[in-house]
């Protein structure tokens, strides 16, 4: 047998999921079918939007927003395991991750409606918050107070997650897998070098890369102010919310982008030290073992350049130059 056959061959694939793209490139035996990964990768991310978006009214994530409060109501594993998450992280930043934000996020007109004065009011006298509003039991949840979950800020990670997942079922170990942007290395390229992952500069009008991130084994995801916003009485507004505001956030960091085992806890950990900042975010990169860039603005938000980098924990350097790899 030539030397050429036992070699294992590159895929790249993508499909349409939670409104973007998915991509899985990795490499595996000749005998992995790969119509059949491709299937099995579109049901795996399927599944996630199915249980937890809050744009299809029938999701199992908007059957439990519209349950009374009080009413145990079983939810599927997957769901459950993320709203488990989503949880522990809230907790561990100190309520800067609160999966109850979902009133907040229609109000101000990140939802499928434009913003409303009348429910900016609501939400910012703190109607939600997922602390306390919660109980988890054994495959079911309870709302014991008003609350609206959205989980934007971690289904896309841990659909992510999913992909690397059904990527190893097919005895794939080498591969980089992602949902626009966030993103997860397995082991490394056939030459056993590790998989190159751009940190995208946080400009409105271009998309360029600012840095390159080396990842093997890990995950990355990126929290920004420059992707997704909205435009209220002539100022534009972030979709990361101050929870304790139930408002965008006044001055938050270019972008964060944090490498973790798990994207669904990069994710929630990026929008998490987004609301906290580099300061107080430091403290908890280093208590929780995690590794963050931020990339803080030298201009008005609306400059297209002027950006300096701050790189915490073990990966990285106190300053990261603009153009180098990490």
């Amino acid at each position: 047998m030539s030397k050429m056959s036992t070699d294992p061959v590159r895929h790249v694939l993508s499909g349409a999921t939670m409104g973007t793209r998915w991509s899985a490139q990795f490499f595996a035996p000749h005998e992995v079918d790969a119509q059949v990964v491709e299937r099995a990768l579109q049901a795996a991310v399927a599944q996630v939007d199915a249980q937890m978006s809050t744009w299809n009214t029938g999701s199992d994530l908007m059957r439990l927003n519209a349950a009374p409060i009080g009413l145990w109501c079983p939810v599927p594993e997957r769901l459950f395991a993320v709203l488990e998450l989503g949880l522990a992280i809230g907790a561990a930043s100190g309520g800067a991750f609160d999966i109850g934000m979902g009133d907040a996020v229609t109000a101000w007109g990140f939802g499928a409606e434009a913003a409303s004065a009348a429910a900016i009011g609501v939400a910012m006298a703190g109607r939600g918050r997922a602390a306390g509003a919660l109980e988890l039991d054994a495959g079911r949840v309870r709302k014991s107070a008003a609350v609206t979950l959205d989980l934007n800020g971690i289904a896309k990670g841990y659909g992510t997650d999913r992909l690397a997942e059904v990527l190893m079922d097919f005895g794939v170990r080498d591969a980089l897998v992602g949902i626009d942007g966030e993103m997860r290395a397995l082991g490394a390229k056939p030459d056993g070098t590790a998989w190159s992952v751009a940190v995208e500069a946080p400009e409105i009008a271009r998309r360029a890369a600012h840095s390159v991130l080396v990842l093997q084994d890990a995950a990355v995801a990126t929290s920004g102010d420059y992707r997704h916003w909205v435009e209220v009485a002539g100022q534009r507004l972030s979709h990361t919310m101050d929870p304790v505001r139930g408002a965008p956030l006044q001055r938050p960091p270019a972008s964060v982008s944090v490498i973790a085992r798990s994207c669904a806890e990069a994710d929630a950990w990026a929008s998490a030290l987004m609301v906290l900042g580099p300061h107080a975010g430091a403290k908890v990169v280093r208590r929780h073992g995690l590794s963050a860039l931020f990339l803080l603005r030298e201009a008005s938000p609306e400059a297209t350049g002027g950006v300096s980098a701050l790189g915490i924990g073990a990966l990285f350097e106190a300053q990261v130059p603009a153009d180098e790899t990490i």
